[in-house]
């Protein structure tokens, strides 16, 4: 099965990836994580097995949300938007 790592994602020291599960871009996979399932993007990611802990910038910032659902990143000033996939 293929797995796609899209742009900018970063996979740390012994993460395992169970193929046909792709990675979002800019997400983060902690080391030592075992991804079972589809990674969004921006998603920081850790454990065994993974689960997402938080949202993170194009730099790795972590991003906290307003009631408006907006973040700003603490090194670029880039606003990012929560949106609700149904």
């Amino acid at each position: 099965m293929k797995t796609v790592v899209k742009k900018g994602a970063s996979i740390g020291a012994n993460a395992t990836i169970v193929c046909g599960n792709n990675i979002g871009k800019y997400a983060f996979i902690g080391a030592g994580s075992v991804v079972t399932k589809e990674i969004p993007d921006y998603a920081l990611v850790v454990g065994n097995l993974s689960r997402q802990i938080r949202w993170v910038s194009e730099f790795g910032h972590k991003l906290i949300f307003n009631e408006k659902r907006i973040a700003i990143c603490g090194k670029s000033n880039q606003e990012y938007i929560l949106k609700t996939l149904i």
